[in-house]
């Protein structure tokens, strides 16, 4: 895994962006459920623009396909655009900087995403929103060949909801330092956690399987 292309590198960002991301922001009402609460969150709607909430929804529908078209693209980043202008520091304003990197590694930019979750990272006071950007610049940093800023990034206070997603791209930082071992441990930990939690967690037991297959060989 150390040895791999910076192209094939990007490919397993934009799978597993693909594989973990979209679940994940796909809706306000998920991210806000891990930071307020429910009822919490449904007095929180109640409070915020209803322009707002439209412009999100739409940028959302948007961003489910799994490839954008020119169009598409140039509109879901207008919304971008409206959100983070207009409404600031709102978790509107946070999720739609989420949407922003996904659509950037998608289109192959990873210096683009870090930038957006750099800004939900360090500006962010909502726990799980800020949890997600972390797990997401450690997914970058590893791609990018740098496993050792990963391994930073993911010893950051993230969320209990998404430790199973930590253990994860942990797994994957020692396995791009040829640490095997510390590697099929996180993975390992990562399932449990998944299962723990009523989670789904795509790719793991797989990445376990070749780590074992990748033994057999030597």
């Amino acid at each position: 895994m150390a040895d791999r292309s910076e192209e094939e590198q990007l490919e397993v960002v934009k799978r597993w962006w693909k594989e973990n991301g979209t679940s994940l922001i796909a809706g306000a009402a998920l991210a806000a459920a891990g930071v307020f609460g429910w009822h919490t969150w449904q007095d929180y709607q109640e409070g915020q623009s209803e322009a707002a909430s439209v412009r999100y929804q739409q940028l959302v529908n948007i961003a489910m396909a799994s490839e954008l078209d020119e169009q598409q693209t140039a509109s879901a980043r207008e919304l971008i655009s409206e959100l983070t202008d207009d409404y600031g520091k709102t978790l509107y304003a946070e999720l739609a900087l989420l949407m922003d990197a996904r659509l950037a590694v998608q289109q192959d930019n990873l210096d683009e995403a870090k930038a957006s979750l750099e800004q939900v990272a360090n500006d962010s006071s909502r726990r799980y929103v800020q949890s997600l950007a972390w797990l997401r610049l450690a997914r970058i940093e590893v791609a990018n060949g740098n496993p050792e800023a990963a391994l930073s990034l993911l010893d950051e206070p993230i969320s209990e909801a998404l430790a199973a997603q930590q253990a994860d791209v942990r797994g994957d930082a020692y396995a791009a330092l040829g640490q095997a071992e510390q590697a099929r441990s996180a993975w390992q930990n990562a399932l449990e956690l998944a299962e723990n939690q009523n989670q789904t967690l795509y790719g793991v037991q797989f990445k376990l399987d070749d780590l074992g297959a990748e033994e057999a060989t030597q």
